[in-house]
């Protein structure tokens, strides 16, 4: 009996034992490069099997996959390799191949193969990037035994079996992407990755593979909602879309379901803490997030005395599960992340007397576009090496598109054009980081310590962004 495909991609279809034989090849020509149990290896990769077959290899040489965004610039990945200490590299992209010798996924790989070991649940697995308010991207460190759970707690809460299908269009580097690659492999679910989001590709894919679950981020919502041949396309084959990264904007999933007839599911993660809540996927409300899946307790206590609050009182949300991450890299910074062994997620919001848990607003500073965090600091840095800016503070406004937007408030000290910061921006950092808009002030409110009063800025400008 011929073994069913597990993974397809443009025109072709691998079946497990294939992406086995891949991935053992791939290991022995790591090892040849001095990959070793306990190294850690960069990625930096498009949506494609050979992601997929280099992870199973990285894995299966007792080594952690350091996960690389392939929209970052130089700067971005310097710091990556710099805080992990990565030592091999691995992937399709310039820039990591030129900032060091990379194993190349467009190159043949000689034959030969080396075995691959289970590796133990202590061991390393990935690293993924947070962005903290201070400066560039922390690491975010898994072990292999955190993300079985994390993986099984995604797949409980989509309630996935092995009958079901799925496509793959978010980046693998971020954990949402990952986590679905890896959760449906190991289910022997059938997945189609894509290099790029598309929507009337993910449309024609929904329909010619029969698709089951379907992910979407704000963008993708939106494109759906805005489609004008969304009736053209067979999507009964969908048991729901799943809203994922960016808060629901209850008008567009309306408007979906209302041309469709497909319902929605909202989820709610980080990446310090891969699954936190889903909602029923029978029933599901798009006010809310959901219900702490089982293996994982949230609570709220209060942003002043970090006392623990009752129903319906905000504070910030807290969680604690075995799926929870290792720590930051660097070290220092991990600390600050937990309370007495409660994830602190930087996220305001309340648990109703039903447990229905909501979020309000976010304590933190760090601004969410497409699900992708972006530290302020980082892209005051850029600005601030501009020679017509004084002073400046970033900070992020409501966006139907996108979840949050940039916005960079300036002091200018001579003349500039707005486009041409945006412009600086683009060129040092990824492009989901620059500024949608420029505003000019005649002063950036600070406190005595120096520390920018963003949300003062923001009241400040609303009227005009």
């Amino acid at each position: 009996m011929t073994e069913p495909a597990a993974l397809a991609f443009d025109d072709r279809e691998y079946t497990p034992a294939q992406l086995d034989a891949l991935a053992g090849a791939m290991a022995a020509a790591l090892h040849a490069r001095g990959v070793r149990a306990g190294d850690r290896v960069a990625v930096m990769s498009s949506n494609r099997p050979e992601f997929v077959v280099a992870l199973r290899a990285i894995w299966g040489l007792g080594a952690a996959a350091v996960l690389l965004s392939p929209a970052w610039k130089r700067a971005e990945a310097e710091h990556a390799l710099a805080v992990t200490g990565a030592a091999h590299a691995v992937g399709d992209h310039p820039v990591l191949a030129e900032l060091m010798p990379m194993l190349s996924f467009d190159e043949p790989i000689d034959s030969g193969s080396h075995p691959l070991a289970r590796p133990a649940p202590e061991d390393d697995a990935l690293f993924v990037f947070s962005s903290g308010t201070t400066g560039m991207p922390k690491a975010v460190r898994h072990t292999h035994g955190a993300f079985a759970v994390a993986v099984r707690h995604w797949r409980d809460a989509l309630q996935l079996t092995s009958s079901d299908r799925m496509q793959i269009m978010t980046p693998p580097s971020h954990i949402l992407g990952l986590l679905n690659i890896v959760m449906a492999l190991e289910t022997g679910a059938w997945i189609r990755l894509h290099r790029r989001f598309d929507i009337d590709v993910m449309l024609k894919h929904i329909e010619a593979d029969r698709i089951t679950i379907e992910m979407a981020v704000a963008p993708i919502a939106l494109a759906l909602a805005a489609h004008p041949d969304l009736e053209r396309y067979d999507l009964s084959s969908l048991r729901y879309i799943m809203w994922c990264a960016t808060p629901v904007t209850e008008s567009v999933a309306h408007t979906v379901t209302e041309r469709t007839g497909v319902k929605w599911v909202t989820a709610y993660g980080a990446s310090e803490l891969p699954v936190i809540s889903c909602n029923d996927i029978d029933g599901a409300r798009l006010d809310t997030v959901g219900r702490p899946v089982p293996g994982v307790q949230v609570r709220v206590v209060s942003l002043e005395s970090g006392a623990v609050l009752g129903p319906g009182e905000d504070g910030e949300i807290q969680v604690r599960s075995p799926s929870v991450m290792a720590g930051y890299l660097p070290d220092s910074a991990t600390a600050q992340a937990f309370c007495d062994g409660w994830y602190r997620t930087g996220d305001v919001g309340h648990l109703d007397a039903d447990g229905w848990l909501r979020i309000t607003d976010r304590c933190k500073e760090m601004i969410k576009v497409r699900g992708f965090q972006i530290a302020p600091a980082e892209v005051e840095a850029v600005l601030h090496g501009h020679p017509a800016v004084e002073d400046c503070a970033v900070f992020g406004v409501p966006d139907p598109a996108n979840g949050e937007a940039v916005v960079a408030a300036v002091k200018a000290c001579r003349p500039v054009e707005a486009d041409e910061l945006i412009a600086l921006v683009a060129e040092s950092l990824a492009s989901y980081k620059k500024p949608s808009r420029v505003e000019f002030v005649s002063e950036i409110p600070r406190l005595p310590s120096g520390k920018v009063l963003r949300r003062v800025l923001k009241e400040r400008l609303w009227t005009s962004v």
